[in-house]
């Protein structure tokens, strides 16, 4: 027999899988747009300027972005798998304090 819950956790998931996809294809998209205007200003002869050097910085800052965001979903998914549980408890009679 199944769950109740299991068709909303199913659409739960796909939500997450769709977020994760588009993420990946909104910043491919804009670093393949950025890679796009740097070879079209090296083609057209235009000099190191202030537009090439912030392009030649924002790739890495949006694939930094891109990383983070993949990590925060796997964790998502991952916990949603059940593949990460709660902390373990320390055993009885075990106490922390600064004992002697």
């Amino acid at each position: 027999m199944s769950r109740p819950c299991a068709a909303s956790e199913r659409t739960v998931r796909a939500i997450q899988w769709a977020m994760a996809g588009a993420a990946v294809c909104f910043i491919g998209g804009i670093v393949i747009w950025i890679t796009h205007l740097i070879r079209t200003a090296w083609r057209l002869g235009d000099g190191p300027s202030a537009s090439i050097g912030i392009s030649l910085v924002a790739i890495p800052v949006f694939l930094t972005l891109l990383g983070v965001i993949l990590y925060v979903f796997r964790g998502l998914l991952a916990e949603a798998g059940g593949r990460i549980g709660p902390l373990p408890r320390p055993p009885e009679g075990d106490e922390q304090g600064g004992g002697v």
